[in-house]
Parts: structure tokens; sequence; C-alpha cells
């Protein structure tokens, strides 16, 4: 993808931006882990405020490119989820992009620590989170086919400030 300005939309996943990305993801899931009920696990609501979020980022013709979602796992933990990018516009920093946001969304929302769950088959979500700082709550050396998902946590600071620095937040 060239150099363009992406939107960031906050929103459900009923918005119909988001159904080419989810149906995109739930055949992924399909094709890795054969049939599975991961993608209708949890209700819509659960990804609304205020305890939740679910967001799009968009091109300017508004065509959603990567998006992910947040729901309360506990009263100061946010469980982050259906973290996905669109396989024409991988390799761009999109999902880091959108880690971030769900991450700063999180905080201003007073959440103070992120949990998600990745499954076994899934490199590139593993990569991404390692990358991203987050910590494995599993033996990294570990066959990953013996495993049934991969845990992983970070502690959010009290402020966008401290996550971004004062000339990012708004």
């Amino acid at each position: 993808m060239t150099a363009r300005r992406l939107t960031v939309r906050y929103t459900s996943p009923a918005d119909p931006a988001a159904r080419p990305l989810l149906d995109e993801l739930t055949h992924e899931y399909r094709t890795r882990y054969g049939p599975n009920e991961e993608m209708t696990r949890y209700p819509a609501g659960d990804f609304a405020p205020p305890h939740g979020a679910f967001l799009l980022l968009l091109t300017a013709d508004g065509t959603a490119v990567a998006g992910g979602a947040f729901r309360r796992y506990d009263r100061e933990t946010a469980e982050i989820k259906r973290v996905w990018t669109d396989s024409a516009h991988r390799r761009q920093g999109l999902a880091r992009q959108v880690m971030r946001e769900l991450e700063a969304e999180a905080v201003r929302r007073g959440y103070r620590r992120i949990w998600l769950t990745t499954g076994p088959r899934q490199p590139e979500a593993e990569a991404l989170y390692l990358h991203l700082g987050y910590q494995p709550r599993y033996d990294l050396d570990a066959d990953r086919t013996s495993l049934p998902y991969l845990p992983f946590e970070t502690h959010l600071p009290l402020s966008t400030a401290e996550l971004f620095g004062p000339e990012l937040t708004r």
C-alpha cells in the first residue's frame, strides 16, 4: 500500500464495512482449525461501549483494510479479539496500528491490563504480539501443536500520554 491516510472508525461487528474482514477471518479460522465456533463465541454486544470496542481502519473510499476489538475480561482487564488485516494489505504495519489504537482506547476506558489469546496455528499473530512486547503466558519452547491456545498479557500505563507520548494522544 502506498502512503495513504487511514481513518479509525469505532463501530460494531454489524457494520457492513466489517463484513468482508470478518468473512475472511472466519474462512481463515476454518482453513487452519476446521469447523469451529470462534466467530460466534461472543455476542456483538461484548464489543460495545462502555466495556468493549470494535474498530476498523478505513481507506478514503471507506474500505476496511484492518480491524480488531476488545471486550471486558475483568474489571481491570480488556481482552483483545478479532485483530485482522485484509489479505491484500498485509505486511504494512496495519495490525500493529490496530493493536496500538485498541491499547489506547483500553487506557481511555480505564483498563490497566490486556489479555489475549491466539491459536497455535497462527505464527503471524504470535510473532506480532511478541514484537509488541506482550508477555507470553506459555512455554516458548513448547511444541505449539500440543497447546490449545497461546495466551499473552501486557500491563497498560495510566494514560495515553504514557503509552505514546503527549503529542500522539487525542
